[in-house]
């Protein structure tokens, strides 16, 4: 019998995904199940960019350029410009997703057997993209105990080799909700120029910021137009997950004509999202005031009913629409498993996402899990009252 190969084998399933099968059934039993686990909004997408995608007038949809179409990266100069980020439409290809971004970053910057620091916990996929090209993850832990604030500097130093060729982070951060502040990015700017890395850093949930606080993205700190890459998404922005449309973004141009042989490797993005990501940027400015208000409530929402919970333990996300909470269970993979096969409260359970898999550190996050408060708030309601009771009956 063939054998398939050692990256194969090596590729880490989803801990977003791989309790779907369980969460199938509890349904055909007629369970209904409040999806925490996954980061997709019940958010309306816009119908104006809907439109846009229905008014088209082709003939042939043909491939678009490697690149992106030149009319949708100069709209993506507008956006850029309106949150403070100078490039031109030379500087950015349009990938297929945020995923796409991420992996031309590492295929182009990176060597097979070369080592990539990402604070822990951390979006999961990094270790599969990071898999697939052959580079080592180095993680540098942070601690639910703080909020998940940035390690110390002492800590990346550590953690540097001669064979470290980048640090990434996700801002506001996936799972965690954590925002970095201009005084840890700047610590990481003097990492990156020290020991001459590069700075990947994903930025699909800029928009969600909470309480005042601003982003500032890796590209407007000085000194780093050949270190930073900007990784970008529509997904979340405007709900449009299916839309699979992002941009790869820097000002390095070695980098850029790299990844856009990688670009052409796979011909183009998809051309009906580009329109609808064209047409988000002319959105009404004030688009996102009642996006930002909803998310907020549901925030506060969801952490208020956690924090009420005995031995639980959840941080206030500064941005993004997650939450890591610490449960008092010893394996929250196997709670998790039992909320959809055997717990129900009302004729309902939840559905969350178990952290160990945001992980690269074995045994860390065993009991903690991630919940996305992607739902109105009287599901998030309903899902807390399921939580609450499956604590008090679990005996685990």
């Amino acid at each position: 019998m063939p054998v398939i190969s050692h990256r194969g084998a090596s590729m880490p399933p989803s801990p977003i995904r791989k309790l779907v099968p369980y969460a199938d059934a509890a349904k055909k039993r007629g369970t209904k199940v409040y999806h925490l686990n996954i980061g997709q909004p019940d958010i309306a997408t816009p119908q104006a960019i809907l439109d846009a995608v229905k008014n088209t007038n082709m003939k042939v949809l043909e491939y678009s350029p490697s690149p992106g179409f030149d009319s949708y990266r100069k709209k993506l100069v507008e956006y850029y410009k309106r949150n403070n980020i100078e490039v031109t439409a030379n500087q950015i290809i349009v990938t297929t997703g945020g995923s796409e971004a991420i992996m031309f970053a590492i295929q182009s910057c990176m060597d097979p057997g070369d080592e990539i620091i990402i604070p822990e916990p951390f979006y999961a996929n990094y270790n599969g993209y990071a898999v697939s090209a052959g580079v080592k993850v180095v993680p540098i832990p942070s601690s639910i105990e703080n909020g998940f604030a940035l390690p110390s500097i002492d800590v990346f130093a550590k953690a540097i080799t001669s064979r470290t060729k980048a640090i990434m982070i996700c801002n506001p951060n996936n799972p965690t909700g954590y925002l970095y502040s201009r005084e840890e990015l700047e610590v990481l700017r003097e990492i990156c120029l020290k020991h001459d890395l590069f700075l990947l850093s994903d930025e699909a949930y800029r928009e969600f910021c909470y309480d005042g606080a601003k982003h500032i993205s890796a590209l407007t700190l000085d000194g780093l137009e050949e270190h930073a890459i900007l990784l970008d998404t529509i997904s979340k922005r405007y709900s449009a997950c299916g839309g699979r449309i992002g941009a790869f973004v820097t000002k390095n141009q070695r980098v850029l004509d790299t990844a856009m042989k990688f670009a052409q490797a796979r011909l183009s993005p998809p051309t009906f999202a580009q329109i609808l990501g064209e047409a988000a940027v002319d959105l009404p400015l004030d688009y996102f005031d009642e996006v930002h208000a909803e998310y907020t409530s549901r925030r506060d929402l969801l952490v208020k009913r956690l924090q009420a919970m005995m031995g639980v333990t959840c941080p206030l996300p500064g941005g993004a629409f997650y939450a890591m909470a610490k449960l008092p269970v010893a394996d929250s993979e196997k709670f998790c498993q039992w909320l959809l096969e055997g717990f129900s409260h009302n004729g309902a359970t939840v559905m969350m996402a178990p952290a160990a898999g945001f992980y690269a550190t074995p045994g860390k996050g065993m009991n903690e899990v991630r919940l996305a408060y992607v739902l109105n708030k009287d599901d998030i309601n309903a899902a807390m009252d399921c939580l609450e009771a499956a604590l008090k009956e679990y005996k685990g």
